[in-house]
């Protein structure tokens, strides 16, 4: 399975933006998916996950309230929407997959199987 993650820009404090990730197979409708973003000098982070359903849905406390993660099994595709952005969300975000089979949401980055490139975004205050 590959992914491919785009989206990310320059946006000021307080904005919107809208990530996708699409994946090269159907098999990602049979996978959980997750948001993880690393800022430089930093860890890699959990962000938010989403069940293969769409039915179980976790974030990171830091996001809560602000980001939005969705799927679409129809087109491969899983999204992350931004809102409120703030400069501590200035990273790489990566889009990932576990392996198709594995349904439930999970945080910790090592459950991921496939990992998209990554796509910067960077907010300014």
């Amino acid at each position: 399975v590959q992914l491919q993650a785009f989206g990310g820009g320059l946006v000021q404090a307080g904005g919107s933006l809208r990530l996708s990730c699409a994946a090269s197979e159907r098999t990602f409708s049979n996978s959980a998916m997750g948001w993880f973003r690393q800022a430089p000098g930093k860890e890699r982070e959990f962000v938010a996950a989403i069940s293969r359903s769409g039915s179980t849905i976790l974030y990171a406390d830091s996001v809560k309230g602000r980001f939005t993660i969705s799927r679409d099994n129809a087109k491969n595709t899983v999204y992350l929407q931004m809102n409120s952005l703030k400069p501590d969300d200035t990273a790489v975000y990566y889009c990932a997959a576990r392996l198709p089979g594995n349904w439930a949401t999970k945080r910790d980055d090592y459950e991921y199987a496939y990992w998209g490139q990554g796509t910067q975004v960077t907010v300014s205050s």
